[in-house]
């Protein structure tokens, strides 16, 4: 995560003070030499001049703070290569960002070595460094810059080999010298910063677990005996036969659902990840999956893979060898698709705000673990025996299943209404609707519902009670959400209750405090309470966000602090014109659209201090909060 990027906001989110502010830093380029012949390398010298207390932060600080510095060489008709070279920063510890820092204070060198084109035309070139940088002091931090400095050379062929300055005490910059990730920005010059990857590791335990989920589905565990039978009937007694079917196998799986993920991956922009998470489109088509599969798996009817598809996959399997077991992997996968696709579009939306490569890292961990019964019964035949058979608990887990997929359904239906501000599914009807879905199969397993799998006649025993009790009892629990109470963790993934519904004395007016979109009105509110500004960078379908906002805004501890705030929430996610303008903000200010990001402002407009994403410990958000003074 960008750690502290929020520091850049500061003067730059319509701050008057922004604009009276006069550039502390000035850039100029000049060339060892003003001739030079085709073909010749040469240095050109960029010098940066700061105001004191002013510093600029290296090409190479550390991630996870405030916003590098990149120099860049724009392309010229003249250039063939070249290469930047960059002075030794000084590394401290930045208050701004409570980060070891690399910085520059007062003057600065930079060498660009360039070799031109030997059949560079005669005649004048202008050449001009593009630059990029965040400037700071010990209390306050400017926006993000982007300026240029150029100066003229006239290729000659009668001139003579210009001079090159030394670069004693200069460091080569490179991509692998960067802290952050990288990318080039062209084939010919280093590469410029982006944004640090989301953590990966709950993410990817997440979709583990739901492979692991899918392989006690209808529609693959059946598969698992059969499919084990086929191969011990093929390879015989040899056990490494058995074990080299299985991995091919294995690998048809883990194929195709990473190459859905890579398919995913090549489609999404360096913040459409973040983007598709409330694109209500998106979420629209999200649910018309989920309620499609929902009733197939109820029996309203069939889903499955055309049979020409599939008959045609068989015959080319039953050919043998390792395509053969390839293709019968590929084939299993599509057969099993019915059920498998609701953990794979959850999977994938889950996906979508994260890294980019996130979604391909997440159907490998999937189908990894939905692969992996086949290669341990390679590993271990004699366990095949002991797997429990198919019979009416897997029907029954085939009905639980398509309710709780429709009861998944709404959660990206609320989606669609809240970043649309329709208001049609609101958090009492929302919740309705789930006490009903969590209800019935709980009903239907006790065979109060005549479904199939379960008889009225038929013995209820202890497993089918204990799951109807679960079911029936948190159908039971969301009920005082209905009616205003909040209902812990499940507050990130429900509608928020309308202003101050449900609220009493204290909280109802710590609801109506919080200001929208406004961000003049905010800052005129400071100046006139003299009051810290708090603002949230949020979204109407973030989930982190509502969990901030319900579990931990109300904590005593944190309420006591946010009195002493004007506080304002800029939502990103919509689709009016204020959302656009704020996450447009955001992406200027800090090449991120993520939520959410807090912020603390003084009275005038300039940072405090800033806060990323969510925290479960109330004591490190007081801290943060403490930051005002």
């Amino acid at each position: 995560m960008a750690r502290l990027w929020l520091a850049s906001l500061l003067l730059a989110i319509a701050s008057p003070l922004a604009a009276q502010l006069k550039n502390p830093a000035r850039w100029t380029l000049t060339p060892s030499a003003q001739r030079v012949p085709p073909g010749a390398e040469f240095t050109a010298a960029l010098r940066l001049e700061l105001e004191e207390p002013w510093h600029m932060y290296s090409m190479t600080t550390p991630k996870g703070g405030p916003i590098i510095t990149t120099i860049v060489l724009e392309e010229s008709p003249a250039v063939a290569e070249w290469q930047i070279w960059y002075p030794a920063p000084q590394r401290k510890f930045d208050p701004n960002f409570q980060i070891d820092a690399e910085t520059y204070e007062k003057t600065a060198t930079f060498q660009f070595v360039i070799r031109l084109r030997p059949d560079a035309p005669a005649g004048e070139h202008e050449l001009t460094a593009r630059m990029r940088y965040q400037l700071c002091t010990d209390k306050e931090c400017l926006p993000p810059r982007r300026v240029t400095a150029s100066a003229k050379i006239t290729i000659d062929p009668g001139a003579p080999a210009p001079p090159k300055a030394p670069l004693d005490g200069l460091k080569l910059f490179t991509p692998e010298a960067a802290s952050s990730a990288a990318q080039a920005p062209s084939g010919k010059g280093p590469a410029a910063s982006r944004q640090p990857a989301q953590p990966l590791g709950p993410f990817l335990l997440l979709a583990f677990g739901f492979g692991l989920a899918a392989v006690f589905t209808p529609c693959v565990f059946p598969m698992i005996p059969i499919t084990m039978t086929f191969f011990l009937s093929q390879a015989g007694s040899s056990r490494f036969a058995v074990l080299r079917q299985a991995l091919v196998f294995c690998l048809g799986i883990i194929l195709l659902f990473t190459g859905i993920g890579l398919g995913l991956s090549a489609a999404l922009g360096p913040f459409a990840v973040v983007q598709l998470g409330s694109n209500p489109w998106v979420n629209g088509f999200i649910s018309l999956v989920f309620f499609v599969f929902g009733l197939s798996l109820l029996g309203a009817f069939e889903l499955a893979i055309p049979a020409s598809v599939l008959t045609r996959l068989n015959m080319a399997s039953s050919r043998g060898g390792f395509l053969g077991t390839l293709l019968m992997g590929l084939t299993f996968t599509l057969a099993a698709f019915a059920c498998v696709g609701p953990f794979m579009g959850t999977l994938l939306a889950a996906s979508v705000t994260g890294d980019r490569m996130q979604p391909a890292l997440g159907m490998l961990a999937f189908s990894a673990a939905l692969s992996s019964p086949f290669f341990l019964l390679a590993l271990f035949p004699s366990y095949l025996k002991k797997l429990p058979k198919s019979g009416g608990w897997m029907s029954r887990l085939k009905v639980v299943l398509g309710f709780l997929i429709l009861a998944g359904m709404l959660k990206y239906l609320a989606n669609v209404d809240q970043v649309l501000q329709w208001n049609l599914l609101t958090r009492e009807r929302f919740l309705a609707f789930w006490v009903v879905l969590f209800a019935l199969p709980g009903l239907y397993l006790l065979g109060w519902i005549p479904m199939e799998g379960v008889r009225r006649d038929e013995e209820l025993k202890p497993g089918r009670l204990l799951a109807a009790t679960l079911l029936l009892g948190f159908a039971l629990s969301l009920l005082p959400g209905m009616f205003g109470a909040r209902l812990g963790e499940l507050e990130a993934y429900i509608p928020a209750p309308a202003e101050g519904f449900g609220l009493q004395g204290a909280a109802r007016s710590e609801a109506a405090r919080w200001l929208k979109n406004d961000w003049e009105a905010a800052l005129q509110r400071a100046k006139a309470e003299n009051r810290p500004i708090l603002v949230a960078f949020t979204g109407y379908a973030c989930t982190n966000c509502h969990w901030m906002k319900a579990n931990m805004f109300p904590r005593p501890e944190v309420a006591a602090e946010l009195a002493r705030f004007v506080l304002i929430e800029l939502y990103t996610d919509g689709t009016d014109a204020a959302s656009e303008a704020n996450q447009r903000r955001q992406q200027e200010l800090f090449q991120t659209v993520a939520i959410p990001f807090y912020a603390i402002f003084s009275p005038e407009g300039s940072v405090i201090a800033t806060f990323p994403g969510l925290t479960r410990n109330p004591q490190e958000f007081v801290a943060f909060l403490r930051k005002a003074g």
